[in-house]
């Protein structure tokens, strides 16, 4: 099967840091499904994996934990899924990804494809969604409400780097089940517009000192004192802005990877610090790792009702290593709104 891969951890102009390759189509057993992937979104936890983790001797290693695709064969022991189903999924971080052809992945991590979105589009939300639901649900433990009868709270959810990925499906989340203020960042113009349409109540311009933008959002009566923050960069940068602007025992979620914090900067307020991992469940194959199954389904129902919609920001077209590469050197760039994703085999 056609598969794009690598062997060393190379830079990403470097025209091997990911290449064109064919290797053995793989096999479902147990309760895998057997994938053909039509449609992928690349997410920074790619150039993560390619920067820090070589292939093992011998081995290609292949990235990619976004794909949609068509079940062709299922393991012995699967029962949620039929070949023929078309399918949505980030994967498993442990496993070999899904910028191949086929895929073998566990069904208890994967959802069916909204039916009202085209694969490409179907494609940038798996990873993104998981890692939001869980930062909001799990962590931040907001309310979930039915979308259809939302009732304003008291919560105010500050959301950093709200036009990635993560941010994109976040802010829709938060906006069509809870009851929640959303206070997202923005810098420039066009990821100012975007995180607006998807529904951000207020922006404030990360390229400039937070805490002040907020405390005049408070002062002004637009919105009451922080409860809860989504930090999807940065962390370290803004963690003096977010313990001085959050109330006592309100919650921070963090998806990135500072150095160190001083996390006891938080013990005044009694705040507490989550950080969220959506590969935890698959890689340690928890109890409860179906949760994302039905999160992924649920999702897909709420897409096809016309409560979320695609966060895809550009289509790179085909799948293969010259486009891969544009992905990753965009993502590595911090520049990209919304998702990348890629459509298609040659």
């Amino acid at each position: 099967m056609k598969a794009v891969g690598y062997t060393e951890s190379l830079p990403i102009d470097d025209p091997k840091s990911l290449q064109d390759v064919e290797l053995p189509q793989p096999a479902a057993e147990g309760r895998d499904l057997l994938v053909r992937v039509r449609a992928i979104g690349v997410n920074p936890v790619d150039f993560k994996v390619r920067q820090r983790a070589a292939a093992e001797p011998g081995e290609t290693k292949v990235l990619g934990w976004d794909a949609v695709g068509e079940v062709v064969a299922t393991g012995e022991a699967a029962s949620l899924f039929e070949p023929g189903d078309q399918v949505y999924y980030a994967g498993d971080v442990t496993r070999q990804g899904s910028n191949a052809e086929y895929q073998i992945v566990d069904e208890r991590i994967v959802g069916r494809k909204p039916a009202s979105l085209n694969d490409a589009e179907a494609a940038a939300l798996p990873l993104t969604t998981i890692t939001a639901w869980e930062m909001l649900f799990d962590h931040l433990g907001l309310e979930q409400q039915p979308p259809e009868e939302i009732s304003p709270t008291d919560d105010v959810i500050l959301v950093v780097g709200a036009a990635g990925g993560v941010g994109s499906i976040l802010i829709q989340l938060a906006k069509t089940l809870t009851g929640a203020t959303v206070v997202a960042t923005a810098s420039r113009p066009e990821s100012r517009q975007w995180v607006e349409s998807l529904g951000a109540d207020f922006v404030v311009n990360h390229r400039e000192p937070l805490l002040p933008q907020i405390e005049q959002l408070v002062s002004d009566g637009k919105i009451a004192p922080i409860t809860h923050v989504a930090s999807l960069n940065a962390t370290d940068q803004y963690f003096d802005d977010y313990v001085a602007a959050l109330r006592p025992f309100g919650r921070i979620a963090m998806i990135d990877d500072p150095v160190s914090l001083d996390v006891m900067k938080i013990k005044p307020k009694s705040l507490s610090l989550h950080i969220e991992f959506m590969f935890a469940r698959s890689m340690h194959n928890a109890d409860d790792m179906q949760v994302q199954h039905e999160l992924l389904e649920t999702v897909a129902s709420l897409v096809d009702q016309g409560h979320i919609r695609t966060t895809a920001g550009k289509n790179l077209g085909v799948i293969n290593a010259e486009n891969i590469r544009a992905a990753h050197s965009e993502l590595e760039s911090g520049t990209a709104v919304g998702k990348i994703v890629l459509e298609g085999f040659e």
